[in-house]
């Protein structure tokens, strides 16, 4: 495991300086006694955390959904690190991960709107706030998998920072939720979700324009 870094490119700063250094750890644990736990089967463990924290949420258990979300995001993070030190890295994985990923951020965030509606006297713009999150954590991912699809490469063209990648989002979540300023949970991950989409959007196709008005 010498020379192996954990991070990997694109990781936001909540993943390198907090969950790394914990998921870095079981991974190491994971290795060092030869348990059954590959990449694929660390991904589905993530979820099912990742699903535990939305029931958390239905059940009125903000707390607990919040540290189980954390926890979800830092075990996300050994599956691509077990990856790399076992040298099983796959498109079939990176693509179980990533459709997992977005099923946790859906279920997390329908949880939380669930439990806000519940005891706010504007539950229909809470349901709103709600929908809004989760279209704005949808268009952050959709705009790099449209971008590499059309344009054929990562979104490196861009110097807009990872103001909403998802360590940052379940992390919110986890801070707003042990915390109890749940409403507000849910307007920081809209405002930063649209915020990083827009930005992101205008900057990427404006860049690679310049792009191929140059190769004429």
């Amino acid at each position: 495991m010498k020379g192996i870094k954990p991070w990997k490119a694109g990781d936001g700063p909540i993943s390198i300086y907090v969950n790394r250094r914990v998921s870095w750890r079981i991974t190491q644990t994971i290795v060092k006694h030869n348990l059954p736990l590959t990449p694929n089967r660390m991904s589905v463990i993530s979820a099912l955390v990742g699903f535990l924290a939305a029931l958390s949420y239905v059940l009125r258990l903000p707390i607990a959904g919040g540290v189980l979300a954390q926890l979800s995001s830092i075990l996300d993070g050994v599956d691509g690190e077990l990856a790399r030190v076992l040298d099983m890295k796959t498109k079939s994985g990176g693509f179980l991960d990533t459709v997992l990923d977005r099923f946790v951020d859906f279920a997390i965030i329908v949880g939380l709107t669930y439990l806000v509606a519940n005891s706010h006297p504007m539950r229909s713009f809470v349901y709103l706030l709600g929908l809004l999150a989760l279209s704005g954590t949808f268009l952050c991912t959709f705009i790099h998998v449209a971008f590499r699809a059309y344009c054929g490469l990562p979104p490196t063209l861009t110097r807009i920072p990872h103001i909403a990648s998802r360590d940052i989002r379940l992390f919110v979540v986890f801070l707003g939720s042990i915390s109890g300023f749940l409403f507000e949970t849910l307007v920081i991950l809209v405002a930063l979700t649209y915020t990083h989409a827009i930005l992101r959007f205008v900057d990427l196709f404006r860049n690679y324009r310049e792009v191929e008005l140059k190769k004429g």
